[in-house]
């Protein structure tokens, strides 16, 4: 398998003046829609210096798929959903505001790019228009009516709106800068944010799905999850999701793709136990599964192997108890005592988790592209790769993705490959890691942790 950010693009005999062809689209959960919920918003805070210093400054809480379905399944009461809305405005304005002073460590002349700026800017706003219900609870003022709630969503809404593109836009913004910061500081900051926009996100979004799932706001067609009607889900979590659904499905996706552009279509195998289940995000194992089997996909059509690509999917065994049943939480003490809900059982953090291999017949990554895999400055695309007359042709991944945001259509699209996957994966426990015997193939093993049985008490 090859780690690379986009597919050759006239190999294969793709006749010129084709460009663009229309794309299969990729799989969804469920089509987005804009959030549109009544009532209005209360007015941005102008941020000083000094709320950003002492925010900063703060306990940034780990956090764990436990913690956000802790507030029970829906249709949420108003004391739960209400629960929900404090737990995540106790979360975001100290991220957010870390956010901000990590993007000002960065050397000026790289934040004055505009696109570092607009970033920035961003960041600026998203914590300004939180900060006045920051405030309140700090003067001992929760938000504890539904029309503080339905408010607070609405800033919610905004800032998932305001943040949606902030990876295509960041990577503009550093190939931009890249004679003034080296890659192994981009890498090491783009780790970083990357990973702490996963955690910010998903608390955002994962209220507003609970909104619409709420007894006062049930709203199924406004919802952009399958919450509310769905059992299985709790916000945009699925606690019954099968790994082998989220895999046929992008395995569609990708082979069209290959079809559409080369004229082959790589067969996929399924082995293992395909009716595994277990409670994860299904967005981010599609991004997973998606980029994965792009780079196996891709490997198997340019050395015109007939072998298909052979996903197995191995559940892990539950794990041991301590006696008395009690698992074995690792868990920090002031993260444990925070915000425990009375509806909810605790849940199991060390709960087994899935592991799935993507084993490929492609030819193995060579031994002097193997350590830079991981990079986000890194692939070995080359100018003989590309038509002159795609964006980003003949650039480095980071060309390649920031081409992606302006609408590029090609599968380089799909993201910034493997270093952001590996991020959604070790994000609640996960992992990858890649083994390569080259001139033959290469087997990819992802690790993802569930949360346990998720079980409600009654009354």
């Amino acid at each position: 398998m090859k780690a690379l950010s986009r597919l050759p693009s006239t190999r294969f005999g793709r006749p010129r003046g084709t460009w663009p062809l229309p794309l299969p689209q990729p799989p969804r959960i469920r089509q987005r829609r804009p959030f549109s919920i009544s009532g209005p918003a209360r007015s941005p805070h102008a941020v000083s210096d000094a709320e950003i210093a002492a925010l900063a400054s703060q306990h940034q809480r780990s956090l764990s798929l436990a913690d956000l379905v802790r507030h029970g399944r829906p249709p949420l009461s108003e004391k739960s959903l209400l629960a929900s809305a404090n737990f995540a405005l106790s979360l975001l304005p100290i991220r957010l505001a870390r956010r901000i002073q990590s993007l000002r460590n960065l050397p000026y002349i790289v934040v004055s790019n505009p696109n570092i700026s607009r970033i920035y800017n961003n960041y600026l706003h998203s914590l300004s228009i939180l900060l006045p219900y920051w405030h309140a609870v700090s003067q001992g003022r929760p938000i504890s009516s539904l029309d503080d709630e339905i408010r607070f969503t609405n800033a919610l809404a905004d800032l998932v709106a305001t943040h949606t593109d902030t990876i295509p836009i960041l990577a503009k913004g550093f190939l931009e800068c890249r004679r003034y910061i080296s890659p192994a500081e981009v890498t090491r900051f783009l780790d970083e944010h990357l990973r702490a926009r996963i955690g910010t996100r998903l608390v955002a979004e994962q209220h507003i799905a609970l909104h619409f799932s709420s007894q006062p706001h049930f709203a199924p067609e406004a919802s952009p999850t399958p919450c509310p009607e769905d059992p299985s889900y709790i916000g945009v979590i699925d606690t019954a999701l099968r790994p082998a659904h989220i895999i046929d499905s992008c395995a569609g996706f990708v082979a069209d793709i290959c079809e559409l552009r080369y004229g082959s279509r790589p067969q996929l195998c399924l082995d293992g136990e395909p009716d595994a289940t277990f409670a994860f995000v299904p967005t981010h194992l599609e991004y997973i599964v998606t980029e994965l089997l792009k780079n196996a996909f891709r490997a198997t059509v340019e050395t015109r192997s007939r072998e298909p690509v052979v996903v197995t999917i191995a559940p892990e065994p539950p794990l041991k108890h301590q006696p008395g049943g009690v698992p074995r939480i690792q868990t920090s003490a002031q993260d444990r005592g925070l915000f425990r809900s009375d509806a909810m059982r605790p849940l199991d953090d060390n709960a087994p988790g899935v592991t799935v291999r993507i084993r490929d017949r492609g030819g193995g990554i060579p031994p002097d592209v193997l350590p830079h895999i991981w990079s986000y400055s890194f692939t070995t695309f080359s100018d003989s790769d590309a038509d002159a007359d795609l964006p980003g042709s003949g650039v480095d991944g980071l060309a390649a993705i920031s081409s992606a945001g302006a609408g590029g259509s090609s599968i380089a699209g799909l993201g910034y490959g493997l270093p952001l996957s590996r991020a959604y994966a070790e994000y609640f426990g996960g992992g990858i890691a890649v083994q390569s015997l080259y001139g033959w193939g290469t087997d990819v093993y992802l690790r993802l942790r569930g949360v346990g049985t998720v079980d409600t008490y009654e009354g």
